[in-house]
């Protein structure tokens, strides 16, 4: 196996070896180059996930800021245009949202300390956006605000979030916080005269989620997004007194759940058919998801995929739609 060879990606561009870090231990201690058969151990830049690197295999090893880290298969992903499928994020993709969640993440720690001139630094960005709340939260409790708790973070940032998402339903707010993407209204269309089938998916829960489809459907006089997609995944209810609890808050992007139930249980689409579809992300958290599910990815300009090191995951990257309709339509 050469240096540049990794099982489930192949060979590593030379301009893409930089985004990989080496390791001499991973998985929390679980894995050594040398041992076990453990030929290699790499990292991307943002340090989220560990590649375990065997002859013939590779394990990703996913960290869990609030303790719960898993192993996965990382297996090859092929894509055959034209597809039949395509999975679409949502922030960042589909919609300009990140800078307003951001801004929340930002608000919740100046409410915490108590500072209302608190702001996020420039190097905080890849980790406080494509992940899950907690996982964003739990980093700035780490870095600015040591004597709190997630749990109390939690409880300041939902109640941000219910008002502001609240006056966004009822067409007042600020809707230009969640701004269609450009061309993603021709883009989406002319899907659907293709007839190909196209999923939503988000690490956001669904109180964040839905106000901003709405508004961004709203924008682009498209109706009523659940008569248009043909399955919308969100990580589920917010834990607490109102709702029931949760689902992807331990299990979001980058683990490959909210993708694989997309595919398979929200579309139906056979394993077998892996090959026809592809996932479109610009974040590295989207693009672990999209690939340890077990499909190809398309990256798109304007997140942190370079920043966060994941590019050499990507079948493609590009700078707008016309460039993906181009690769998914095989045209």
């Amino acid at each position: 196996m050469t240096i540049d060879l990794i099982p489930g990606l192949g060979i590593i561009k030379a301009e893409q070896q930089h985004d990989l870090m080496d390791l001499n231990v991973g998985g929390d201690g679980i894995f050594q180059v040398g041992i076990d058969g453990v030929k290699r151990i790499v990292t991307p830049r943002d340090r989220k996930a560990e590649f375990i690197i065997f002859s013939n295999k590779t394990l990703v090893y996913v960290k869990s800021a609030m303790g719960y880290p898993a192993i996965y298969p990382l297996h090859a992903a092929k894509f055959e245009a034209p597809a039949e499928v395509v999975l679409m994020d949502l922030d960042g993709t589909s919609v300009h949202s990140e800078a307003f969640w951001m801004w929340t993440i930002e608000q919740t720690v100046a409410k915490l300390l108590h500072d209302d001139c608190f702001k996020l630094e420039k190097v905080d960005e890849p980790h406080v956006a494509g992940h899950s709340v907690s996982e964003h939260l739990q980093y700035c409790i780490k870095k600015y605000a040591q004597k709190n708790t997630v749990e109390e973070a939690r409880e300041i940032y939902f109640k941000i979030v219910r008002e502001e998402m609240q006056e966004i339903v009822e067409g007042r707010g600020h809707p230009e916080s969640f701004q269609p993407a450009p061309g993603l209204k021709d883009f989406l269309l002319e899907l659907k005269a293709r007839k190909i089938i196209i999923g939503l998916v988000t690490s956001g829960l669904y109180e964040k989620a839905w106000p901003e489809i709405v508004a961004a459907f709203r924008t682009l006089n498209m109706g009523n997004p659940l008569e248009f997609y043909d399955a919308i995944i969100t990580a589920g209810q917010a834990f607490g007194r109102e709702s029931t609890g949760t689902l992807g808050e331990l299990s979001p992007k980058p683990h490959p759940w909210l993708y694989a139930e997309t595919a398979r249980v929200g579309l139906g689409i056979d394993p077998a058919r892996k090959h026809k579809v592809v996932g479109i992300e610009d974040s590295g958290a989207g693009v672990m998801s999209v690939r340890l599910a077990g499909f190809a990815c398309i990256g798109i300009e304007g997140g942190n995929i370079n920043a966060s090191g994941y590019r050499p995951l990507l079948n493609n990257m590009c700078t707008d739609f016309n460039q993906i309709l181009k690769i998914i339509t095989g045209e």
